[in-house]
C-alpha cells in the first residue's frame, strides 16, 4: 500500500479510489465462489478462529426470501467482552505505528477476497440490490477505511515524536529533551445500523484501530454476516503478526435481549461509534463519553429553477427510489413555489412541476430492468408499516401510492414502491417529520424564499444530511448555499444524470457534518481522527 499516495489523494480530495466498484473488475471466478461461500453458511456456526463459546445465536432474515438464513454467532456475556478487550489494549497501544498499518491494510486486502461473499451477504440481510451490496459494504467500505488510515497517519505525525529544545538564558542555555505522544483512550464500541451494516461502521472501526484503541462491534442483530467478514479477516491477520485477537471482537445480542447499552454503559468504554436513529443515538451522546453518532434527519429538495424539468424529475425519482429510500442520504421533502419554477425560456405552474415527478417516478418504476434492482428490498417489515401507517393517516394527500413490481429472481421479496404525498407548506405536523423508506413529499410553499427558510429550520431542528437544489440563477444559488451552510448542511446543486445526493465518495465527500441533529462527527475529517487519542508532552533535564 503506497502511503503517500494515499495521504496525497485524501488532501486533494479529487477522484480517487483504491478498490475497484464494478464487479467485473475482479476475476471471473470470485463471482461463484463467493455465492457458493455463502450459500455454505446457511444454518451454520459462523466461528472466528478464536471462538470457544458453547452458545451460539443468530436472527437474520432474508428480504428477498423472507425466511430466515440460519446463521449463528458465538454469544458471550459484556464483561467477558469488555474485559478482553481492555487487556488485548494494554497491548495492542503499544504495538508499533507501522505494524498497525500493516495490519489493517492487509486486512482490508483479505477482505477484496470476499467481496462477493460480502454483497450476498449484505444483500440477504439488508435488502439492498446486489450491485449496491457489492459496492457499498466492499470497494466503497474498504476505500473509506483507507482514507481514514491516511488520514490518521498524517495526524498521528503532526508533532515530531522527539527533539532537542534550547532556550538561552543569556550566560547560559537551557536545554531539555522533549518527546510528543498519541495516547489512545481505550475501549472502543461500534454500535452498528440494519441497513448498512459495513459502510456506516467501518470508518469508526479503522479509525479506532488505526488510533491505539481495541474495538467492541455490536451490529444489529439482523444484519450481522456483512460485519463479521471484516471482524473475521482483522482476526485473521492480527494472529499471523502474532497480536492478540481480541483486538477486535464481535458482540452478537438479540431484539429480545439487546446488549448495547449494557456495553456503552461499562466504565471501560471508552468511545463510541453510533449509526441509527435518534432516541438511541440522543442516549449515546447523553453518555458523557467521547461518540461519533450518525442519527436520522430530514433531507430536502429545493427546486427554484431548472434547464429541463425531464431530466430534473427523472433524478429526482431515481434518488427517491433507490434502496427504497432506506438511505440516510435519500431526500424526502421537495418544496416548489405555489407559483411554480423557472426555466430557461418558460415558466412551469406548481402542478406540471408535481405532475412531472410523480410521472417520473411512474416511469421508474414501471421499467421491468430498472425497477426492482433500483429499490432492492425492503429491509424491515416495520419500514412497510410506517409508511403504510402515515398512508392511512392523511389519505387526502396521497397522490400516489404503491405500484406493482415484480422481482423476477425473488418472488417472496419484501417490495414498495415510491409513495407520494402533496401537502401545503402550513401542513408542517406532516412532513416535517422523517419516513424513513419509501415516501416523498411535495411541499408547496408561498414562494421560493420560504422554501430555502423552511429547509434552513427543518435542518436545524431535525438535522439533515444532505440538501439537493435545483437552481440557474448563480446569485440565488450563493443564497442557497450560504443559509444552507449556516445549519451545517451540505447543498448539491442541479444533479442529473449520473450524479446522485445519495451517494457520498470515498477520498472527496464529507459524510454527515457533525453541525446539526442528524450527528454529531463526520466520516472523515481531522476531528473523526483526533477525538480517538489525547496528545501528551513530556520532558526530561538530563
Amino acid at each position: 500500500m503506497n502511503l503517500p499516495e494515499l495521504i496525497k489523494s485524501n488532501s486533494e480530495r479529487k477522484y480517487f479510489a483504491v478498490y475497484p466498484e464494478n464487479p467485473k473488475a475482479y476475476p471471473e471466478n470470485l463471482q461463484a465462489e463467493g455465492l457458493a461461500a455463502f450459500q455454505a453458511r446457511f444454518n451454520t456456526n459462523y466461528t472466528f478462529i478464536d471462538d470457544n463459546a458453547s452458545n451460539f445465536i443468530g436472527e437474520e432474515v432474508s428480504p428477498y426470501l423472507q425466511t430466515g438464513i440460519g446463521i449463528k454467532y458465538a454469544q458471550f456475556d459484556a464483561n467477558t467482552i469488555v474485559n478482553n478487550a481492555s487487556n488485548s489494549f494494554n497491548i495492542w497501544k503499544k504495538t508499533d505505528l507501522d505494524l498497525r498499518i500493516k495490519v489493517l491494510t492487509n486486512s482490508l486486502d483479505r477482505v477484496k477476497e470476499r467481496f462477493f461473499e460480502m454483497a450476498y451477504a449484505t444483500m440477504h440481510t439488508t435488502g439492498q440490490s446486489f450491485l449496491m451490496s457489492f459496492q457499498a459494504s466492499g470497494p466503497h467500505a474498504c476505500d473509506r477505511a483507507l482514507e481514514v488510515i491516511a488520514s490518521a497517519v498524517e495526524q498521528l505525525n503532526a508533532y515530531p515524536h522527539k527533539v532537542a529544545w534550547t532556550k538561552n538564558f543569556g550566560k547560559f542555555d537551557l536545554t531539555l529533551n522533549k518527546n510528543y505522544k498519541a495516547i489512545p483512550k481505550g475501549v472502543s464500541l461500534a454500535i452498528g445500523c440494519s441497513t448498512f451494516p459495513t459502510w456506516n461502521s467501518i470508518p469508526g472501526i479503522y479509525a479506532s484501530l488505526i488510533t491505539g484503541n481495541t474495538v467492541i462491534v455490536k451490529p444489529h442483530p439482523k444484519a450481522v454476516y456483512p460485519i463479521a467478514i471484516f471482524i473475521d479477516e482483522l482476526k485473521k491477520e492480527l494472529k499471523a503478526n502474532n497480536l492478540p485477537t481480541t483486538v477486535i471482537q464481535l458482540a452478537i445480542d438479540s431484539s429480545e435481549n439487546p446488549l448495547a447499552k449494557i456495553l456503552a454503559e461499562n466504565d471501560k468504554v471508552k468511545m463510541i461509534d453510533y449509526t441509527g436513529g435518534n432516541l438511541m443515538g440522543d442516549y449515546i451522546e447523553g453518555l458523557h463519553k467521547t461518540t461519533f453518532t450518525e442519527k436520522s434527519g430530514i433531507n430536502s429538495v429545493i427546486l427554484e429553477s431548472v434547464k429541463n424539468i425531464d431530466s430534473v424529475a427523472q433524478n429526482i425519482a431515481f434518488s427517491a427510489a433507490l434502496y427504497s429510500g432506506q438511505m440516510c442520504t435519500a431526500p424526502q421533502n421537495i418544496y416548489v413555489p405555489a407559483d411554480g419554477i423557472d426555466t430557461e425560456d418558460s415558466k412551469l405552474t406548481f402542478d406540471e412541476v408535481k405532475d412531472k415527478i410523480i410521472d417520473a417516478v411512474k416511469g421508474l418504476i414501471a421499467n421491468p430492468k430498472a425497477a426492482a434492482p433500483t429499490l432492492g428490498a425492503i429491509q424491515n417489515d416495520a419500514t412497510s408499516k410506517r409508511i403504510e401507517s402515515v398512508k392511512a393517516n392523511f389519505p387526502q394527500h396521497i397522490q400516489l401510492s404503491d405500484l406493482q413490481v415484480v422481482n423476477a429472481e425473488f418472488e417472496n421479496a419484501r417490495i414498495k414502491s415510491v409513495n407520494v404525498l402533496v401537502v401545503n407548506a402550513s401542513e408542517e405536523n406532516i412532513y416535517l417529520k422523517e419516513y424513513f423508506g419509501p415516501l416523498i413529499c411535495i411541499v408547496k410553499t408561498e414562494n421560493r424564499d420560504q422554501s430555502v427558510a423552511i429547509a434552513k429550520k427543518s435542518a436545524e431542528k431535525n438535522g439533515a444530511i444532505t440538501c439537493l437544489a435545483f437552481c440557474i440563477n448563480l446569485d440565488r444559488m450563493d443564497f442557497i448555499e450560504e443559509e444552507m451552510n449556516s445549519v451545517y448542511t451540505p447543498v448539491s446543486f442541479n444533479f442529473t444524470g449520473a450524479a446522485f445526493v445519495n451517494q457520498h465518495a470515498a477520498w472527496s465527500d464529507l459524510h454527515v457534518s457533525g453541525g446539526n441533529p442528524s450527528g454529531n462527527a463526520s466520516f472523515t475529517n481531522a476531528n473523526f481522527i483526533n477525538n480517538r487519542y489525547i496528545w501528551i508532552g513530556n520532558r526530561y533535564m538530563l
